[in-house]
């Protein structure tokens, strides 16, 4: 034993010192980005910058005289949390039927379901596009929204889950307690779902909040642009401004930051809580 535990430590050190280097190149592009927001433009081009400057004041004054970039924040925050709680709900619902009724093309629709995860979905925005138009929904946040219903990667992750924390004899004893069926979603399956939905929901979050391409189509309001779209546009009026697009993205960047380091235990334990099969 004493031999076994000797011969592991280097290995544990290696992986360590990897780990330390990951970590160290997955932060270091974080930290450039709050520091490049406090120094100015000719700061950041002549050198690299390793400390704090006293631009930032400046830098942000600049980007509110120009940008209305709280309100591109707030209608950021407003779409990924509406679009956060309809797919997770639905999501798990969708799932919950998939996993637990016995229906004609069952299968079938499944694979079909997983089939529309493979297409880009920029193949379909032209379709998306008219469909909008011709709903009225143009230059509106409920074009954003409404699509976040029909989630197919929360679906097939939620119903694997499903398939391991949910026993069938569960759902049949609440049915022969006369339970209906959306009751017995609500208050037995999906409290049991909660790490899988969870982990979902902040997956989604993240996804809507970097959305780029739907809104810059679909919105044309100065006043109900989302933030990615602000920022793009503040990289194309503040071209020869470096601070103040680097502040701009700092902005972006740091809710995800608080975010995933408040839930970053959620997320690993909803990854991998059910993985393994009884």
């Amino acid at each position: 034993m004493k031999a076994k535990r000797s011969g592991s430590v280097p290995l544990r050190v290696l992986c360590y010192l990897l780990l330390i280097v990951l970590a160290f190149i997955c932060i270091v592009p974080f930290y450039n980005i709050f520091i490049n927001a406090t120094h100015q433009s000719s700061e950041i081009t002549t050198s690299y910058q390793l400390l704090p400057g006293n631009y930032l004041a400046k830098n942000y004054e600049t980007m509110l005289t120009y940008t209305s970039v709280w309100r591109a924040f707030a209608n950021s925050l407003f779409i990924a949390l509406c679009c956060t709680v309809l797919s997770a709900y639905f999501g798990a619902l969708t799932a919950y039927g998939f996993a637990k009724y016995r229906f004609r093309f069952n299968r079938a629709l499944f694979w079909v379901l997983l089939a529309t995860m493979m297409l880009p979905a920029q193949l379909s925005l032209i379709g998306y596009f008219q469909l909008v138009d011709t709903l009225k929904l143009l230059d509106n946040h409920l074009a954003l929204i409404f699509p976040s219903i029909a989630n197919a990667s929360a679906v097939f992750f939620i119903r694997q889950f499903i398939y391991t924390a949910v026993p069938d004899s569960l759902i049949e004893s609440a049915r022969l307690d006369g339970c209906g069926e959306l009751r017995i979603f609500h208050r037995i399956v999906f409290p049991m779902i909660t790490p899988a939905v969870f982990t979902q929901a902040i997956f989604i979050f993240v996804t809507s909040w970097n959305n780029f391409i739907n809104p810059l189509i679909l919105i044309f309001s100065p006043e109900k642009l989302t933030l990615p779209v602000v920022i793009q546009q503040m990289s194309g009026s503040y071209s020869s401004n470096y601070g103040v697009i680097y502040l701009g993205v700092a902005i972006a960047v740091l809710p995800i930051i608080i975010f995933a380091a408040i839930f970053l235990k959620k997320i690993v334990g909803g990854l991998t809580v059910g993985a393994v099969k009884e």
